[in-house]
C-alpha cells in the first residue's frame, strides 16, 4: 500500500484568483469546480488517461494547494519513522472498540447505523487483519477536538472514534451514530457533506491509507471542493456507501455496505491529510 499520488496527464486546472478564499462565495467555488471537471472531460475525450484519485493542486479546494509534497520522495529508515508514528497502546484490539455507540454511561443521540464491508486488493482478494480506525463527527456535525470551535452541542456519550480488525474474509463492521455536514473555511458558508473517516495500516504504521465514507444522495456533493478534487465521476462514486436493508436490524439501526480497494484501477481514493 501507498499513500503517495502521482500528477495526473491532464489539461491543468485554471487557477482561482480571489486573493481573500473567505470572501469567495458557493457559487464562485461551484464555478471553478465545473471548469475544471470540464477541462477534464475535454482532456479525456482529447485521450487522456482517467483519473482515479483528487488532483494534488485543486484551486477550489484552497488548502491543497499546501497539503502535498513539493520534492522528490526519498527512503528513510522505517524504525526511525515508527519512533514518531501513533501510539495506540500496547493491547490487543477488543472487539468492542467497534461499536462507537456503548463507550460511555449513556446512549448518544442521532441515527444508530451499522457500516460494514470488506477490505479488497486490486484482484479481489479479502485482506485479512487489517487494522481499521474510524473517527468522525457526531449528529450535530462536531467533533471531540480542541480545534472544532463550531457552535454545534457536543454529545457527552459520543466521542466519535473506533478500530477493529479485517476478519479471514477482510469484512470490517461498526456501529455508529450518522453523523451531520459542519462548516469549514473553504469559502463563505462551506459546509462539508456528511461522511465518516477511515484509516487501514498494513503490517506497520508506515503503511498507513486514509479515505472518506459518504452517505448516499447527499446534496452537499455537488458543493464540496474536497469531494469534487476527484474529477473522474467513476472514482467520485466509490466514495459513496451504499444503504444496504439486510444489515439493518429490526428497531435499532439502518445499514450501509461499503467496500474500500487498497490497489488497482478500481482502488478507493486515499488522502495524505486526516483532519477534514
Amino acid at each position: 500500500m501507498t499513500t503517495q499520488q502521482h500528477a495526473r496527464d491532464a489539461i491543468p486546472a485554471q487557477p482561482v484568483t480571489n486573493s481573500d478564499a473567505a470572501a469567495d462565495t458557493q457559487d464562485d467555488i461551484t464555478a471553478a469546480i465545473e471548469t475544471v471537471h470540464a477541462q477534464y472531460r475535454a482532456g479525456v475525450a482529447a485521450g487522456h488517461a482517467e483519473e482515479n484519485s483528487p488532483r494534488l493542486d485543486f484551486p477550489p479546494y484552497r488548502s491543497s494547494l499546501l497539503r502535498h509534497p513539493t520534492k522528490d520522495l526519498h527512503h528513510t529508515d522505517p524504525e526511525t519513522i515508527e519512533l514518531w508514528s501513533p501510539a495506540f497502546g500496547h493491547r490487543d484490539v477488543d472487539p468492542l472498540e467497534s461499536d462507537l455507540t456503548i463507550q460511555h454511561s449513556g446512549a448518544p443521540i442521532g441515527e444508530r447505523i451499522v457500516v460494514r464491508g470488506r477490505v479488497l486488493d486490486g484482484l479481489g482478494h479479502p485482506v485479512r487483519d487489517q487494522l481499521v480506525e474510524v473517527w468522525q463527527a457526531n449528529s450535530a456535525g462536531r467533533y471531540i477536538h480542541k480545534k472544532d470551535q463550531h457552535p454545534a452541542p457536543i454529545d457527552p456519550n459520543f466521542t466519535g472514534v473506533g478500530r477493529c480488525l479485517t476478519g479471514a474474509d477482510g469484512s470490517y463492521e461498526f456501529t455508529t451514530i450518522k453523523p451531520a455536514p459542519y462548516p469549514w473555511k473553504n469559502h463563505h458558508n462551506a459546509w462539508r457533506p456528511a461522511h465518516i473517516h477511515f484509516s487501514l495500516f498494513g503490517t506497520d504504521f508506515t503503511q498507513r491509507m486514509i479515505t472518506q465514507m459518504y452517505f448516499p444522495g447527499d446534496p452537499l456533493f455537488a458543493l464540496d471542493p474536497i469531494y469534487q478534487s476527484i474529477t473522474d465521476p467513476k472514482a467520485r462514486a466509490r466514495l459513496v456507501a451504499t444503504y444496504d436493508h439486510s444489515v439493518t436490524s429490526h428497531e435499532w439501526a439502518t445499514g450501509y455496505s461499503w467496500d474500500i480497494v487498497l490497489t488497482g484501477s478500481n482502488r478507493t481514493w486515499t488522502e495524505t491529510e486526516e483532519d477534514h
